[in-house]
């Protein structure tokens, strides 16, 4: 059996999600990699995160890694010339 694929390139744009409830700022948050203890995330804040880990460090001497975590939301959108673009209103 013979299976026939066509594959089509079309133009995709990326860029920041700005749908109603989608963050405008990247979300920083910190966790520990010793006991997994997490800082809470901040809207648009590095500093939080970074005084968090600083102050679970001086009450924890022996946890000094971290994971820097960072979520940004991405929209990927037909772009013009792309057919499924006359379908998307707005963006």
């Amino acid at each position: 059996m013979t299976v026939r694929s066509i594959i089509k390139a079309a133009e995709w744009a990326l860029a920041p999600e700005t749908a109603e409830g989608a963050p405008a700022v990247p979300l920083y948050e910190a966790e520990c990699t010793t006991c997994g203890d997490q800082s809470r995330v901040a809207e648009g804040d590095q500093l939080a995160p970074e005084l968090w880990a600083m102050k679970h460090t001086g009450l924890n001497t022996t946890h000094r890694t971290y994971r820097a975590v960072i979520t940004s939301f991405w929209r990927v959108s037909p772009a013009p010339g792309n057919p499924l673009h006359r379908g998307e209103t707005g963006r």
